[in-house]
């Protein structure tokens, strides 16, 4: 337990008393990177199949109405970890390469209360919650703190920021991993020298054209987003991400098997540059975006072996879910606009990636602990903002009253219990900072544009920054996807609606 967190110590000793003869589930968190809601077999794709995880969805309870938090990564991360809606922090949005860490280090984190609880904790995968001390950012060749370490994993093996920024290297705890004292690290967002090898300057050399903004530095022959020099013993190949992740997690639930643990599995499929591995390349027909789905796939059913057969699949809460929803085209050439075909990645929803419409922050999330939920499919609302306090409420940690402020305990729903509820509102936002949100209470949806404009609002099209009204209004139960703003039809409701998504801003909190 961390020594930031002395007022645990007495509600933890009432909480062992009362909790010790309940069961504390594992509990593991996969999630992938822009999943849409329509990407699953399970949820209605019928272009390829994602077998493993409708095992999953199949074997327990796949929620309809499951959100994340922002429909851009770094601020649903900061969320999920947090409990606390980003857009009460600054500074959380999308983070760039040397960026410092975002999450408070005095803030309960989802990993605290694990740890609270005796449980071990885990983060591997993509990270891009920013590393290092604010005004100073990650020291790259040095120890890199503060990081995950700080804010409650007692394990860290990461892709530090998103695989479209540099650097592209490993991240083990405090370290780069294979780091040549040699050959040192540098990262910056200017050119380093005039015959620093660009994707402007080299486009031709690339095995992935980008299409807008991703032609800086060039890595295994994709230019990305900010500038790096050496590390080159560091360095990975795209292609291999997925199996690292996989390697990894099995050698750390094996070593900790035999103790409660909670682990945050973040896939980088099926962000950009999207890669996958060699044998999953054309597996689908529509591209490598596709492709990089059937890969996040393998991941899952992997993952579920490993429980498998340590005998760990009856004690283990699994939660699959995606960080914010579908984008085609973010920056390289790969084709996903051109090759979906028939496939679309939002299903029945409007807008994605960096839209408060629900194809923006509606995404796939499913629950499923064998032997202990039953099959399902439940249309309550639930959120990865929520599983901070679900957490909490399973392992029996004690959940202060000042943390976690806008995370629900929903443990009810994803257990199935009878008669439980999800939330009654979710609060859905942008990459942050903007004034753009989304608010759905029941089955009214308000949607506020303080900037008047939508980016990617079909997801089928690349349309960016079109014009939008500053409030819209929806009723999902007989328009899911967001196509008739029935405004002036319920001036009450808009009025309603808008005076509590601004009291919820205002009062700092919801739970």
């Amino acid at each position: 337990m961390h020594s930031r967190f002395p007022l645990f110590l007495a509600a933890l000793t009432l909480a062992s008393s009362v909790f010790a003869a309940a069961e504390k589930p594992n509990v593991l968190v996969i999630m992938a990177d822009d999943l849409g809601y329509g990407d699953l077999s399970s949820y209605g794709a019928t272009a390829f199949k994602t077998p493993h995880i409708d095992r999953l969805a199949a074997g327990g309870r796949r929620f309809t109405s499951g959100y994340c938090t922002a429909s851009t990564c770094t601020p649903t991360r900061y969320s999920f970890l947090t409990g606390s809606y980003a857009f009460r922090r600054k500074g959380t949005g999308i983070a760039p390469p040397n960026g410092h860490l975002v999450v408070p280090a005095d803030a309960v984190t989802i990993a605290d209360l694990a740890k609270t609880a005796g449980y071990r904790t885990a983060v591997i995968g993509k990270w891009h919650l920013g590393l290092g001390a604010e005004g100073k950012g990650p020291d790259w060749n040095g120890e890199i703190k503060p990081g995950p370490r700080e804010i409650g994993f007692d394990y860290n093996f990461l892709l530090p920021t998103t695989n479209d920024r540099v650097p592209q290297v490993y991240l083990e705890n405090h370290r780069v991993v294979g780091l040549d004292p040699k050959d040192p690290l540098w990262v910056g967002d200017k050119k380093p020298s005039e015959d620093h090898p660009t994707g402007i300057t080299h486009r031709t050399t690339l095995k992935m054209d980008w299409s807008h903004g991703h032609n800086a530095t060039i890595h295994n022959g994709i230019s990305r987003i900010g500038f790096y020099t050496g590390g080159h013993a560091a360095r990975f190949r795209d292609e291999d991400l997925g199996d690292k992740w996989i390697e990894k997690a099995n050698a750390w639930l094996e070593t900790n098997r035999s103790q409660p643990f909670f682990m945050f599995f973040a896939s980088h499929d099926l962000h950009v540059p999207r890669m996958p591995h060699e044998r999953f390349q054309g597996a689908t027909g529509l591209g490598f975006r596709a492709d990089s789905i059937v890969q996040f796939d393998w991941q899952v059913g992997e993952l579920m072996k490993t429980l498998e057969r340590l005998g760990l699949a009856e004690k283990t809460l699994v939660v699959v879910c995606s960080d914010n929803g579908p984008v085609m085209d973010d920056g390289y050439k790969d084709f996903a606009l051109e090759k979906r075909g028939e496939h679309r990645a939002g299903g029945p929803f409007r807008g994605g990636k960096y839209s408060v419409y629900e194809g923006g922050t509606r995404t796939p999330f499913i629950a499923y602990w064998k032997g202990r939920i039953q099959p399902a499919v439940s249309d309550e609302i639930v959120s990865t903002i929520d599983l901070a306090a679900t957490l909490a409420a399973l392992a029996g940690t004690p959940l202060p009253a000042d943390a976690c402020v806008d995370s629900m305990d929903v443990s009810g729903v994803l257990l199935g219990k009878p008669g439980a509820k999800g939330r009654d509102h979710v609060i859905q936002q942008d990459n942050g900072g903007t004034g753009n949100f989304g608010f759905r209470a029941g089955n009214w949806k308000l949607v506020r544009y303080d900037t008047k404009s939508a980016r990617n609002v079909v997801v089928e099209r690349q349309l960016a920054n079109t014009p939008v009204p500053q409030f819209q209004l929806f009723d999902l139960a007989k328009d899911p996807g967001e196509k008739t703003d029935v405004l002036a039809q319920h001036p009450d409701v808009v009025e309603q609606l808008k005076a509590r998504l601004a009291g919820y801003i205002a009062a700092g909190r919801t739970r």
